[in-house]
């Protein structure tokens, strides 16, 4: 009987181990936030724990049988009762758990869909957004490119009113027609930038600044013919 109790002792704490084990598995099981390999993975280790729990109750419910006293034998085959309960509790905790892990995963993988939908729809907005930016640019380039091809007239006009009417303008005439092709030549460059709707910004600035030269010698030699 002393032989025999040792099997007998290691074998409850086996079983109660492994129940425990069980329970901490089912726990993890619920707490799984994915992907579902993982939660394969957790299931697993929860059938090996489950194989090696039924086998120790299968062996506990061996030795009840193999008791010489009636008391005993009861008593243990009572306690393997217990065990088999608890373990298809376990089992019932086990399905329940698996179901909520599937569940919060499908949910999380619905989540992230629906926030690369957002993104891609962000996305879209916001090229909308560039895309009509970009043609009040060029609408505004445009009107500027407009404004400048009236000025370079209006400079034209002036700089043969003043070449008509001033005899100090007409002693510095050969700058002013080399003066004249520059400014021919940033008329061309406009009409240039009219006919393709959209051109460098440089070559606006620049002859921009042309213009502003112009105008401002013309107006020097204008007014401050001694200078």
């Amino acid at each position: 009987a002393a032989a025999a109790a040792v099997p007998l002792r290691v074998c409850h704490q086996e079983i109660v181990k492994f129940d425990l084990e069980i329970k901490a598995a089912v726990q993890d099981i619920r707490d799984c936030p994915g992907p579902l390999s993982a939660l394969t993975e957790l299931n697993a280790a929860v059938k090996e724990k489950f194989r090696h729990l039924r086998g120790r109750i299968q062996e506990l419910e061996q030795m009840a049988k193999e008791q010489d006293k009636e008391s005993e034998k009861q008593a243990l085959l009572r306690e393997v009762e217990n065990h088999k309960k608890q373990m298809l509790s376990n089992q019932a905790a086990w399905r329940k758990a698996n179901l909520a892990c599937k569940i919060a995963i499908d949910n999380s993988e619905k989540d992230q869909l629906l926030q690369g939908r957002d993104i891609l729809r962000q996305r879209k907005t916001t090229k909308e957004s560039l895309a009509e930016s970009a043609s009040n640019i060029t609408e505004s380039l445009m009107g500027i490119s407009r404004m400048m091809s009236q000025q370079v007239q209006q400079s034209e006009e002036t700089v043969q009113t003043l070449a008509n009417s001033s005899r100090t303008i007409l002693e510095a005439n050969e700058e002013f027609k080399s003066m004249s092709g520059t400014i021919q030549l940033g008329r061309k460059l406009i009409t240039k930038y009219n006919r393709r709707e959209l051109t460098d910004k440089l070559l606006i600035f620049l002859a921009l600044a042309l213009f502003l030269a112009t105008v401002l010698y013309i107006l020097k030699k204008r007014l401050f013919p001694f200078l």
